[in-house]
């Protein structure tokens, strides 16, 4: 057709169909004596042979010529004239209007994704759109017999449409057939041998039909199938896993952490607050945390998850150790996962202990002590806070051993190790540094204090009785003490003023405390 001169822009007007039934609001874009263009919000609804109203004007008889998304070209039937509703038209029968919206409903469904059946109360089909005809590739004269909801299913099963094991096909038709039966609205999952899923739902009528809908759900259930695996794995890992939304709000926890926090798995479907689970009786801390830290600790957890991905040990009312990693999910929330790390904790401690332990005193090692004395001196050297060493040695220790045996040497070494850490601070470090040889390094101590304490400690060993082959003896030590100044290089000046003054308890008698002090300026030369 040739395009229409524009006479009229932009007029108000009305399609009429369905015998004045049905209208459609739209705007004439184009008006001439032929024909016309009008827009509305979607052409798809326009049957082919309308009415045109347009204001001012009598009713138009029209015929699409063309159609796109919104808007359809129109060709008058009596180009100029004016066509007006007859009597015959006003007085259409009952049947005859219903018809005439069926055959409206019919070309409205025909053009929706989801394939739709209407049943009556039968149950055979009185409708049946072009998407369920496609999507079963039912032909079009089954389709237009009305036939029976059994019929569907049968060619369903006879064209091999339903991923059913053939031994129960069917069953599953007639399984089907009585949920339809009972108007269960309950949607149901059909897969089909192509891989497709559709989502079946049945909702009964008020006449006694049913109208049937069958939607295309594929990638919504391989999605969700995708879910429910990844679910069941993370369910059954040996690891704990707690995820969060952006609100800390439990989303998902697997067996191990509801185990751990002795939740049931109804609990956990509530989406319990993670500031909930923190608080719990049975929950984690931070290792070796006091009474006052634990009852800070929920909060200071909570704050700590908000923040994002770090790294954290806890530990569990029974002393396992874990290891939790938070991680920022893309959505806000959180990842947390729990991995027990006791027998790794355990093992590293006991790797620790032989590294910095002395086996036959329980005592740390020369290389320990003086590692722990290297970090006091630093203290000492930035606050000038007063340290003191004491240097300890068994007098006559080679006479022990040869009169009475290098067990009964041992027991002695022992003994005097005891009476070296009895009544100690807990800041106070006691090392065995050599055979016989001990060390004590007294933080925040002077000298006079560091002398009464080797005094203390000296008195102590001579009162001891030790005993071998039924014969008792007692020992004694000698002690050298030294406080740390600021004149010392380091700790090895420390440890030097300490052995010099042992050295002189030994020259002097033995079982004696004698203190370093620093030898006197030498004497300026005569002017």
């Amino acid at each position: 057709m040739s395009r229409l001169v524009s006479e009229r822009t932009f007029l108000a007007g009305k399609i009429i169909f369905n015998f004045g039934q049905s209208s459609i609001n739209c705007v004439v874009r184009r008006l001439s004596g032929q024909g016309a263009t009008l827009e509305m919000e979607s052409g798809l609804g326009v049957p082919e042979h309308f009415q045109l109203r347009v204001a001012g004007q009598d009713l138009l008889s029209c015929h699409v010529v063309w159609r796109s998304e919104r808007q359809v070209g129109v060709a008058f039937e009596q180009p100029g004239s004016v066509e007006r509703p007859t009597g015959e038209d006003r007085e259409r029968s009952p049947d005859q209007l219903l018809r005439g919206q069926m055959l409206a409903l019919r070309a409205a469904l025909d053009h929706v994704p989801t394939g739709i059946v209407l049943l009556d109360s039968n149950l055979r089909a009185r409708l049946i759109n072009r998407s369920f005809r496609q999507m079963w590739r039912l032909p079009d004269e089954v389709a237009d017999s009305n036939p029976s909801i059994m019929t569907l299913l049968l060619h369903g099963r006879d064209t091999g449409a339903y991923e059913v094991p053939d031994p129960e096909l069917d069953a599953h038709v007639a399984a089907r057939v009585r949920t339809i039966e009972a108007g269960d609205p309950t949607p149901v999952d059909v897969r089909r041998t192509n891989g497709d899923v559709v989502r079946v739902q049945c909702t009964p009528l008020p006449d006694g039909g049913r109208m049937l809908t069958y939607t295309p759900v594929t990638d919504i259930v391989r999605f969700s199938d995708e879910l429910k695996l990844l679910r069941d794995a993370l369910e059954n890992v040996e690891d704990g896993v707690l995820l969060l939304d952006r609100d800390l709000n439990a989303t998902f926890m697997n067996r191990r952490v509801r185990d751990f926090w002795e939740i049931s798995e109804h609990e956990a479907a509530e989406h319990p607050a993670y500031a909930s689970l923190v608080r719990r009786t049975r929950r984690m801390g931070a290792p070796d945390q006091s009474a006052a830290e634990a009852a800070k600790f929920p909060a200071k957890r909570v704050e700590e998850v908000k923040a994002g991905n770090h790294v954290r040990d806890l530990q569990a009312p029974d002393g396992r150790r874990l290891r939790t990693h938070c991680t920022t999910m893309q959505n806000g929330g959180r990842m947390l996962t729990y991995v027990d790390i006791t027998d790794l904790t355990q093992k590293a401690q006991m790797l620790e202990t032989l590294a910095t332990t002395d086996p036959l005193t329980g005592l740390v090692n020369r290389r320990h002590f003086l590692t722990c004395l290297e970090a006091e001196w630093s203290r000492f050297q930035r606050y000038y806070r007063a340290v003191s060493v004491l240097m300890i040695d068994i007098d006559h220790f080679k006479s022990i051993n040869d009169r009475y045996g290098h067990a009964a040497g041992d027991d002695a070494i022992k003994a005097v190790a005891a009476a070296c850490i009895e009544r100690k601070r807990k800041s106070d470090v006691v090392g065995r540094i050599g055979g016989e040889e001990f060390a004590v390094m007294l933080p925040e101590t002077s000298l006079s204090r560091a002398r009464t304490v080797a005094d203390r400690i000296r008195k102590r060993v001579m009162a001891l009785q030790l005993r071998s082959d039924q014969v008792q003896f007692g020992v004694t030590i000698s002690v050298g003490i030294a406080e740390a100044a600021v004149s010392m290089s380091g700790i090895d000046a420390l440890m030097n003023a300490a052995d010099q003054a042992l050295y002189r308890a030994k020259a002097e008698g033995r079982n004696r405390c004698i203190a370093w002090s620093p030898p006197p300026p030498a004497p300026k030369a005569a002017e």
